[in-house]
């Protein structure tokens, strides 16, 4: 007879995990009084804007101590002058060190002054003092911080996660002396390419509206309070997004004309100068800092931004710059909260935290200190289905080598190209009925897609399935992935969402210690997925229709991966053209999709084809 406690609903559970950690907080924010002291001040930009700022210094005045700087658009002080907020208590490991930490609103939120701009473009030629952009105001908190703070040892580090991040890279840009070290984590990148609301020009819906429901509308300065988050309806984010139609219906029932991003991006509908003036990899030039990029495999927001970010750095500088890049086995900033023992179903044997966490002391303590590990390695990658920490001389690995999986006919992939002469699948695919992102029902979207079971998707008709034999060895793949697919189309526009999956055994079974909610025998676990807006196949800056029937190769990167298929396994292929709500529906019509109308949707009839003349592939780097 099981035990009465193994039966708790969850909702009280969680009321009672709250309630531990709450008195968990409040005992180390105690401690922590006796250790530090709080200052709230206003730093004053080069234009005469002050910037809220939170500033927490050792009491121990016998030795001078580092600064670590946290710029952000998520309120750094709730709860007021006299409590400590929230980071203190996450990065204990910097406050039992002694560091001082220092947190701000960035201009024009909270208690900030001026005017926010979202993802704030560099100003590459300042004029003026009025001539402001997050690089100078980054300059000026460091530089009064300096001057200011005292007990300081002159050397100062930057980080933070998702928009965080975004500011951690403009302080790498044209940085202050006292800027020695900094760490973008999932660090908001580009925002029509691959990061948080476009990925290849397709619209992240789901994510985009609940993100500037709650963030996008101005804040009155100054102010402690945010805005709530959006109550959904329906529980059912898919019913919720097909019931309100295109997507121009969506901001007059519920953004209204107060959210101005969303209205900039439905006004700039491809790959102009509006997107690109707010992509900062074009001024990581002349870098000074050491950089610790920061990333996860399955970060559904902002992956693109961190493998491109070490990557941008790495090109365009000199092979002094200090430039590492640690990618592992996360969701959105799952590592700086509390384990990551897995995501959703898919388990790593480990805590992944760990070795990070220490690594990320390391490396300011390295640079702010002189007392770190200065002996990293250029690249520390936890490398999936494997399971383990790998350390690169580079990333991507130098010792690869390119292969390509073919479709076949038959629903098979293969290392052979196909020699048929004409092979193609022919299937229906309706925005009306879109292929969701995921099973369950949700109303946010979930984290766990990224690891998801992919069998619900497979027995769809409007989703093509190709999967080879079963492996007779490990195949590690390190390394972005390209998607070459030929495809017809009836209609005159249309999405392709390539996905990699990893086919478990059919004998497989979790560890008794796990939480695994469905039979692992033959669970298909999804290692990357990608979407690309067709239209965009020959430019991002001038969209062209299909020809409705013509043959036409879409390719397109798709995010690196570090992941073993081991032997007995199986890789699958997924091709589909619609991710709903995750992606908004694409009429299959060439049109402005964010103008458009209810009747400008329409079936299409989709093609890909396989054989000798058109051999759709993926191309693959394989690890020796």
């Amino acid at each position: 007879m099981k035990s009465k406690t193994t039966s708790i609903p969850k909702l009280i559970l969680l009321i009672i995990l709250m309630s531990v950690s709450f008195y968990i907080y409040s005992q180390s924010s105690e401690r922590l009084k006796q250790k530090y002291d709080k200052q709230e001040v206003y730093i004053t930009m080069q234009d005469g804007v002050k910037l809220f700022t939170s500033i927490y210094a050792p009491k121990n005045n016998l030795v001078a101590h580092p600064i670590l700087l946290n710029r952000t658009p998520y309120d750094i002080e709730p709860g007021g002058p006299d409590k400590f907020n929230f980071f203190t208590q996450l990065y204990g490991r910097y406050t039992e060190s002694e560091y001082i930490m220092v947190f701000q609103d960035v201009r024009g939120k909270y208690m900030s002054e001026g005017v926010y701009e979202d993802v704030r473009p560099v100003i590459s030629e300042k004029k003026n003092n009025n001539d402001t952009d997050e690089t100078t105001d980054t300059w000026d908190t460091v530089d009064w911080l300096i001057k200011n703070v005292k007990n300081n040892n002159g050397n100062v580090g930057i980080f933070g996660i998702s928009y965080p991040g975004f500011y951690s890279t403009m302080g790498i840009i044209n940085a202050h002396p006292a800027v020695k070290a900094v760490s973008p984590q999932a660090p908001v990148t580009a925002w029509f390419l691959g990061d948080d609301f476009h990925h290849n020009g397709a619209f992240f819906l789901l994510d985009c509206f609940s993100f500037f429901f709650s963030n996008g509308y101005p804040h009155r300065a100054p102010t402690r309070n945010g805005y709530p988050g959006f109550k959904w309806p329906l529980p059912d984010s898919y019913e919720f997004f097909l019931s309100l139609g295109a997507d121009k219906y969506i901001a007059p029932k519920f953004l209204g004309d107060s959210v101005k991003f969303w209205n900039d991006a439905f006004a700039h509908p491809d790959y102009d100068e509006f997107w690109k003036a707010r992509d900062p990899r074009p001024f990581l030039k002349n870098v000074t800092p050491a950089v610790m990029t920061v990333g996860g495999w399955f970060d559904a927001e902002d992956l693109y931004g961190a493998l491109h970010i070490y990557d941008a750095i790495e090109k365009q500088n000199s092979r002094s710059v200090k430039n590492f890049l640690v990618m592992g086995p996360w969701s959105h900033g799952q590592w700086a909260f509390g384990r990551a023992n897995n995501l959703g179903n898919i388990y790593w044997g480990m805590d992944a935290n760990k070795k990070f966490q220490a690594q990320e002391k390391e490396f300011f303590d390295n640079y702010l200190t002189g007392k770190g590990d200065s002996d990293m390695a250029e690249a520390t990658i936890f490398v999936t289905g494997s399971n383990e920490w790998r350390s690169f001389d580079s990333w991507p690995p130098k010792n690869v080598v390119e292969k390509n999986l073919y479709l076949q006919s038959s629903g098979i992939v293969s290392f052979t190209a196909p020699a048929a002469k004409t092979s193609f699948d022919e299937y229906v695919s309706d925005p009306m009925k879109p292929v969701p992102y995921i099973e369950a029902v949700h109303a946010h979207r979930t984290a766990e897609y990224m690891t998801d079971d992919q069998r619900f998707a497979s027995r769809r008709p409007d989703v093509m399935v190709y999967q080879t034999d079963l492996l007779t060895e490990d195949i590690t793949l390190t390394g972005p992935l390209t998607a070459d697919l030929f495809v017809s189309t009836t209609g005159t526009d249309a999405d392709y969402i390539v996905k990699l999956i990893d086919v478990f055994p059919p004998d497989a079974k979790p560890d008794i210690s796990t939480d695994v909610k469905v039979p692992l025998g033959g669970y298909q676990m999804l290692v990357r997925g990608e979407v690309f807006r067709g239209k965009y196949r020959n430019s991002f800056e001038k969209p062209e229709p299909f020809v409705p029937g013509e043959v036409t190769e879409v390719k397109y990167k798709m995010p690196d991966v570090a992941h073993t298929f081991k032997k007995g396994h199986r890789i699958m292929i997924q091709i589909q053209n619609s991710w709903f709500p995750l992606v908004d529906r694409n009429p299959q019509k060439f049109v402005d999709i964010y103008t458009c109308s209810d009747s400008d949707f329409q079936k299409a009839t989709q093609r890909i084809y396989h054989d000798a003349s058109y051999s759709s592939s993926i191309k693959i780097t394989v690890l020796q």
